[in-house]
């Protein structure tokens, strides 16, 4: 195996890691964000004070924030995945290579 080789076998381990951080982090806000919908929603419906409607409104839009932000990053840390996952499959030595293939998983479990 080239030094090409292990650089590429060592950096699809960092983005694939990395790739599940933001995915996962994604979701866990994308779920906050709902929820901070529903609480907002309830306190309208409900008549609450006005303090905790303008609280609610502003975590909601907290998490909508966050919701982007990671959405942003997901997106570049995939392309970069994708193009490491294609010099990998393109390097015979380590095409079949445990990493390369767990790169593939994470890439399809991110983009369903």
């Amino acid at each position: 195996m080239s030094t090409d080789s292990a650089t590429i076998l060592r950096q699809l381990k960092i983005k694939t890691g990395a790739t599940k951080r933001l995915f996962k982090e994604h979701k866990s806000y994308v779920l906050e964000e709902e929820q901070q919908k529903l609480k907002l929603d309830k306190f309208v419906a409900d008549g609450a004070e006005e303090w905790d409607i303008k609280n609610a409104r502003k975590m909601l839009e907290e998490s909508g924030k966050m919701v982007n932000d990671l959405a942003g990053k997901l997106g570049a840390s995939v392309q970069d995945l994708r193009q490491l996952v294609a010099a990998a499959e393109h390097d015979e030595s380590i095409a079949k290579n445990e990493e390369v293939i767990k790169a593939g998983e994470v890439l399809e479990e991110v983009s369903v």
